[in-house]
Formats: C-alpha cells, structure tokens, sequence
C-alpha cells in the first residue's frame, strides 16, 4: 500500500472501492492505516448495484466499517444497470461510471481497486478461452488512469486473514462463488456468472492437476505480456500515425460522421510493409478511433480490415461493430459511417464503380 500511495501529494485524496467483501474490506483497513501516515486523506465509495435482494444493506454495512475505520468522505451510491453486452459488463460499467463520477465530485487522486493475484488468473483465463491477443492476456494493470490495484500480488486467503486478524466482518457474494457460498463438486454452476464458474470449477481443476503454484504462474504470465503488449502497442501507434492520411471533414448536418466529425482514413502502402503484428494493432486502434465500440471488435472483425490491406482482390467493404465499414480505394483504406456520402470520403466507390 505504501508503494501505491507514495507518489501522492500530501493532503491528496485516496479512495477505496468496496462492495463489503473480503478483498476490498481489507484494502479499506489498509488505507485507513497506511493513507494519514503519508499526510492523505482516506475515503470510500460503496456501489449498490440493486441487483440481489438486500444489496442496500449490503451496501450501509459495508460503508458503517469503511467509516468505523476512520475512513472520511464515506458514499453509497446506487445504479442502474442498463442491458447490453451481458450481466457481468453491464454491471461492470455501471460501477465504473459510478467509481469515476464519484472520483470527479470529490475530486479523489485515485481510486484504489481491491482485484488479487487470484482475479488476475482468472481474467487471463478468461482471456484464453476467448482467443484473445497479449493485450487481454496482459490482465489487469496495477494503474490505469485514476484506477490503482494494491492487491494484485496477493492471494484472496490472504485478504481473508488480514480481516480476522483485525476482527473484521465481510460479505460473501454468493454469485462469486466465495468459499462461503461455493458449489459443490458436481453441482450445477450454469446460473453462476461466467468468471464465478471459473473460480468454483476451473481454478481449483487446474491447481488439482498442476499443482498450488499454477495460479502465481498465470499471474506472472499476465506480468510478462504486459510488457511485451506495452511495448508493441507504443510501436503501433507510431506506425498508425504515420498511416494516416489527411482526414476528410464531415458532411453537411445531418450525414452520419465519426464522433470526433472526420473519417479515419489510411494508407494502406504503409501499413502493408509494416510487421502483422504491429498492422494487427494498428488496424484495431484506427477502428476504435473511428467510433467501434472497443469491447465488441473481435479477431474475426481485425482479420477482414487485415484482407483490405494484404490480400486486396476488389472486394467489398469489411462491416465493423457501431454500423461502421471500412473500404478500400485509390490505396487508401477509410474507416467510418455505414452510409457516407462521397463528400465525407471522396475515395469511396459510388455504386456504379
């Protein structure tokens, strides 16, 4: 904890995400003891998802132990979680919007996270059974942004026993397939969510098979690729900005453009000579940029922007998440809106071409 706060100007705001559980109970203990000894002040935002019956108790039990350990400002707040992409983003993006509304109104340095070495491995896990690339594997960073993870050289029975040891209560989600609430052996686990299935089933398979140290390894296996992502995305990026062309301003009000009011366009000569593995990235991140909603653009949706650059044939547009395509004309490959007029991209073939 002292090597996650020690950048911090005195007097800054340090808050601690709790959902009441173990992990995150501990991280509050933690911050109450560690924060005012480097001259911070301390604080904790409770999310109430709403979504199991007694979740507003949940939610005040876990904000009265944030501020019986002296914890100051303390705030519950309540969401609504919106049907999207699956219960488990959903709610996921319903606490981070929270967490970062609630960072901004309080004007908080950081936001401390309580994720452990035990939800590392199972995010690269998950990753794996998706096919995902190094950044996925990489798992979760220890910062990003306002967002710090203390913990993620712990294991959750260490969390545990740093609550005992301090005669503090936690709660047991029994949708996390916490040891309190967990399956047994056989049972059905269907109408768990996904990375629960992976903790009650998957993890403890996997440490039966290959032994104790099978979670530090996938862990540490997330630590490696993290580098080697970092490195590779930096060089993408250089190599998307020298792909780009002169962007294409928006058409007259009303016609479809990306949000920032230009299409992405590129070139495809540039991006044909450069290494797969840094077009790959490149080509994912020109797609976000022109409005693909990251968590939607798949392996699938990179191959056919992939086809547009290596293995031009004439053929028609690639469809992308958000309604966007991406075509190729004149050398350049132009990512934007489904249904562009000629004046947002003059290099897009009319019907009749």
């Amino acid at each position: 904890m002292r090597g996650a706060l020690a950048d911090l100007e005195p007097g800054a705001l340090v808050l601690v995400a709790c959902s009441g559980g173990a992990d995150s109970t501990a991280l509050a203990a933690a911050t109450a003891f560690v924060a005012p000894r480097l001259g911070l002040r301390a604080g904790a935002i409770v999310v109430d998802h709403g979504l199991q019956p007694g979740s507003a108790a949940v939610a005040a039990d876990a904000a009265a132990r944030c501020r019986d350990l002296g914890l100051d400002p303390v705030e519950v707040r309540r969401v609504v979680v919106q049907d999207g992409d699956g219960p488990e983003a959903d709610a996921r993006a319903a606490r981070y919007g929270a967490l970062d509304a609630a960072a901004a109104a309080h004007a908080g340095a950081v936001v401390l996270l309580g994720h452990t070495l035990d939800d590392q491995a199972e995010t690269v896990l998950l990753g794996l059974a998706r096919g995902a690339g190094a950044r996925s594997l990489a798992g979760m960073a220890r910062r990003r942004g306002v967002y710090r993870r203390p913990f993620l050289a712990l294991r959750r029975a260490q969390t545990e026993a740093v609550c005992r040891t301090l005669g503090l209560g936690w709660w047991d989600d029994p949708t996390n397939g916490a040891p309190a609430h967990a399956p047994a052996r056989g049972a059905d686990v269907a109408g768990l969510p996904l990375r629960s299935q992976v903790r009650a089933r998957v993890v403890p398979a996997l440490v039966d098979v290959l032994g104790p140290g099978a979670v530090p390894a996938l862990a540490r296996t997330a630590d490696l690729l993290r580098d080697d992502a970092d490195l590779l995305d930096a060089l993408a990026a250089d190599l998307l900005a020298g792909a780009l062309a002169a962007p294409v301003a928006a058409g007259p009000a009303g016609e479809r453009a990306t949000p920032d009011g230009t299409r992405v366009v590129l070139d495809a000569e540039v991006l044909a000579a450069a290494h797969p593995a840094l077009r790959r990235r490149a080509l994912r991140s020109a797609a976000v940029r022109a409005g693909c909603p990251a968590g939607d653009l798949l392996a699938r949706h990179v191959d056919a922007l992939d086809a547009l650059v290596t293995a031009w044939r004439g053929q028609g547009p690639a469809h992308l998440p958000g309604d966007l395509r991406a075509a190729r004309a004149c050398g350049r490959l132009s990512l934007g809106p489904a249904r562009p007029s000629r004046d947002l991209d003059p290099t897009l073939p009319t019907a009749q071409e």
